[in-house]
């Protein structure tokens, strides 16, 4: 059954949308990422306009989120100091982002950066956590590894200092704003919710416990996507409603299916599969 997106200029199979949202929904689930780094690449693959992939992935990622948030939050795994720390820093990214986009856009350059931004991140971030995360399963199988409770990078020296009670730490504001920043700025961009960059920096950065990690990296995804969604919506008109409803339809069922599984699998084996 074909449908006709309005923005897209293109039809599509609705079963096959259908079923991309509810296989990146799952994904946001599960490991706390807004599904971007995935969604984005397959919509551009199927023939939807790079333009129109990221503006409408962002809308996408809001619903994923906000349903996998619910779950978390049920389970008590969700900081809320330290995710309103991260949106402040993911409101002024994906703001610069935005416009940044808009420019790359008018100079006819935002296709090649969209698709040489996803091959730079994905490359280096998957590659660094496979390798750390294998190291560990490695570890904690020849019982030779003891994770520490408390480990200090040099981000703790910094001030600013600031106490986050359900994460049980004590640190500067500095690195999770200059994180949300980062991470705001590639949404923007790049249409992901920014979780493979903010998962691993939350855990081996902000030195964050892994039970925490992914129910505050959905919170603050939600803020920062829906902040990239209106931008874009209003300086580009990249956002097609059509395809955006269809895959909220299958990201906010397959959210869920996403965080009970994430609930039964340990910290190290979450990130080896991230």
């Amino acid at each position: 059954m074909q449908i006709y997106f309005p923005i897209a200029e293109i039809s599509l199979n609705i079963f096959l949308v259908l079923g991309m949202g509810g296989g990146v929904g799952f994904l946001s689930g599960l490991f706390g990422v807004g599904g971007g780094f995935l969604m984005t690449p397959l919509l551009i693959f199927i023939g939807v306009p790079p333009a129109v992939a990221v503006a409408t992935e962002a809308n996408q990622i809001v619903a994923a989120s906000v349903s996998g948030v619910i779950a978390h939050w049920r389970r008590s795994n969700v900081d809320l100091k330290m995710g309103l720390v991260l949106v402040v820093g993911g409101f002024l990214g994906s703001t610069v982002g935005s416009f940044l986009f808009k420019l790359l856009r008018e100079m006819g350059q935002i296709d090649l950066v969209i698709s040489l931004s996803f091959v730079l991140f994905l490359g280096v971030v998957g590659s660094l956590m496979v390798v750390e995360s294998v190291r560990l399963i490695l570890r904690s199988r020849k019982g030779g590894y003891r994770k520490k409770a408390h480990q200090h990078y040099w981000a703790h020296g910094l001030p600013f200092k600031m106490r986050f009670h359900k994460s049980k730490l004590y640190i500067s504001v500095i690195p999770p704003i200059l994180v949300g920043f980062f991470v705001g700025l590639l949404a923007a961009i790049m249409g992901v919710g920014g979780g493979f960059i903010m998962i691993p920096a939350m855990i081996y950065l902000l030195g964050m416990p892994t039970s925490v990690v992914v129910g505050t990296s959905l919170f603050q995804i939600i803020f920062v996507t829906a902040n990239v969604t209106f931008l874009h919506s209003i300086n580009t008109q990249t956002v097609d409603v059509v395809l955006a409803v269809l895959l909220l339809a299958g990201a906010v069922i397959g959210a869920q299916f996403g965080a009970r599984v994430s609930g039964m699998l340990r910290g190290e084996q979450l990130r080896a599969l991230l």
